[in-house]
């Protein structure tokens, strides 16, 4: 099979590679549609320390079963599905409560840091256990299938919020994800949503999205204007979906007393810091949120219903065999102008 095969640091080589087999508990998907992640942008350029060569990235993925395990009921050949990014034991204490995402020996497709290395959807073929898959909704393309990953990462961030309906919250950046958080909101009842981002053609997107008021970091005092929109008191809620100190801070800045801030962003590796004594008097509750734990049909449901809208963060659906060309331009100083980018092997 043709598989695009990070080769060394910033390397990527469109190869010919072996074709997968099935263990008894797996099928193989012949992928139609993977997405480019950020987090596979900073394993290429090995930033991370998560994409190890050699390996074949790719982890937000669709396509139709071909063939199955020994030991694999409820699925046959033909089958149109997607799969969790994490694969989970399904053994652990973790699994055992639902928490998929906190396995104790979790692993994600199309990574490889030090302890293991599992070979992702930037290839035509794909073995994957039968427990991670997900029937598509008919009517369900592939590339807007290959989205559910992300979506799935906005639901679980609010839904870790147990927002109450009428509820105001800020987010803290207008990618990808903090447009899918926004959209996420408005389906859970939030009254009003207030966007913040440096780019202005983002934060029109995000009013487009669902977003009731927009505010450019750049230019205005959020806190300030956060303030001023609801009389004062601060918002219920702040979603930090960057992972820099400065916009952890900011998230934290624009919260009520007894507010709650859900940590998403995951960029820089190191420490930050932020306001301790502030998080302490005004008795703040901070959240991380990791992946997703479950909600792939929930997250499909809702993208084939379009109470959640992928396709304006769609970029371009491309060749596999560009792929190595738009790495080049998504980690280009530029690239950030780009939203997703799927490639169909």
């Amino acid at each position: 099979m043709k598989a695009l095969l990070l080769t060394a640091p910033s390397q990527l080589e469109l190869v010919d590679f072996p074709d997968p087999r099935p263990a008894d508990d797996e099928v193989v998907v012949r992928v139609h549609a993977c997405g480019i992640c950020g987090s596979d942008i900073h394993g290429w350029d090995g930033s991370s320390g998560r994409r190890q060569p050699p390996l074949i990235m790719g982890h937000e993925a669709s396509g139709e079963v071909v063939a199955l395990g020994s030991q694999v009921t409820g699925w046959r050949p033909g089958d149109r599905v997607t799969f969790d990014s994490t694969i989970s034991c399904g053994r652990c204490r973790f699994c055992h409560a639902g928490q998929v995402n906190l396995c104790e020996n979790r692993r994600v497709v199309g990574v490889s840091p030090a302890e293991y290395k599992q070979h992702g959807a930037f290839a035509e073929h794909l073995a994957l256990p039968a427990r991670i898959l997900y029937r598509l909704p008919d009517a369900l393309s592939y590339p807007h299938a290959a989205m559910v990953e992300p979506v799935s990462i906005a639901v679980h961030a609010v839904q870790r919020a147990r927002l109450n309906p009428g509820a105001t919250a800020v987010v803290i950046g207008s990618g990808m994800i903090g447009l899918l958080v926004i959209q996420a909101l408005r389906w859970a009842g939030a009254k009003a949503i207030i966007a913040v981002d440096l780019a202005d053609n983002r934060l029109a997107l995000a009013r487009r999205l669902g977003a009731t008021h927009t505010l450019n970091s750049g230019t205005a005092d959020v806190a300030a204007e956060v303030a001023r929109l609801t009389g004062g008191l601060g918002a219920d809620l702040a979603f930090e979906v960057v992972g820099f100190t400065p916009t952890l801070n900011l998230a934290l800045a624009v919260l009520k007393r007894g507010g709650t801030c859900v940590l998403v962003g995951n960029l820089a590796p190191k420490t930050q810091d932020f306001p301790l004594q502030a998080v302490v008097t005004k008795e703040l509750t901070l959240l991380g949120s990791c992946a997703s734990a479950g909600e792939y049909p929930l997250c499909l449901d809702l993208i084939a219903r379009g109470i959640i809208d992928v396709q304006p963060m769609i970029e371009t659906v491309a060749p596999l065999a560009e792929g190595a060309a738009w790495f080049a331009r998504l980690s280009a100083k530029d690239g950030g102008r780009y939203m997703k980018v799927i490639l169909t092997p």
